[in-house]
């Protein structure tokens, strides 16, 4: 068996599930996210015990991933309306800074012109001072990848370690030239 999908996934008290054919819907408040399982992998909803199990029909290579793969999603999707996710850029370099110019994003790193990002529905972006960025909300996937996307405009360098990394990220340095 999978060791990540045979794991239960327990449900705190006060989350909603709720499971159609090949859709599990989670929702606490007013947070809601749902996923769409493969057919193949069946799904067991304990309320007494306030666990979800997931198990799959054979130990072919394919079912083994999904089994694990479902479970993690199913896991991060009752993680997020709980508690949500967070990341943590880091903007490094002289001059380099963001402000917050209603709910979007104004990044003043270096081009020409300041580049303005504005995330999607349900992401929420905070500032500490004018070089962290915070970022948050229920998705686990489109949180890394609004991330992800911020980080792209102007990803770390090699030499000095200028641009927007996360928090924590090791920037491998090069030695640059030396005079002669």
């Amino acid at each position: 068996m999978s060791r990540v999908g045979k794991k239960p996934i327990v449900v705190p008290p006060g989350v909603d599930i709720k499971i159609d054919q090949n859709q599990i819907a989670a929702t606490k408040g007013e947070n809601h996210l749902q996923v769409e399982i493969n057919p193949d992998i069946q799904i067991e909803f304990d309320q007494q015990a306030g666990e979800i199990r997931l198990s799959r029909p054979s130990d072919n290579r394919s079912h083994r991933a999904l089994h694990g793969l479902y479970r993690s999603l199913v896991n991060n999707m009752i993680v997020g309306v709980t508690e949500g996710f967070k990341k943590k850029l880091e903007i490094v370099g002289v001059g380099y800074r963001a402000e917050l110019k209603g709910k979007s994003l104004q990044l003043s790193i270096g081009y020409s012109h300041p580049i303005l990002f504005k995330p999607p529905t349900g992401i929420e972006i905070k500032l500490e001072g004018t070089t962290n960025i915070f970022i948050s909300g229920i998705d686990k996937q489109l949180v890394g990848q609004v991330a992800a996307k911020i980080r792209s405009f102007r990803p770390p360098e090699p030499y000095k370690g200028k641009g927007i990394r996360y928090e924590g990220e090791y920037i491998r340095r090069k030695a640059g030239k030396t005079a002669a």
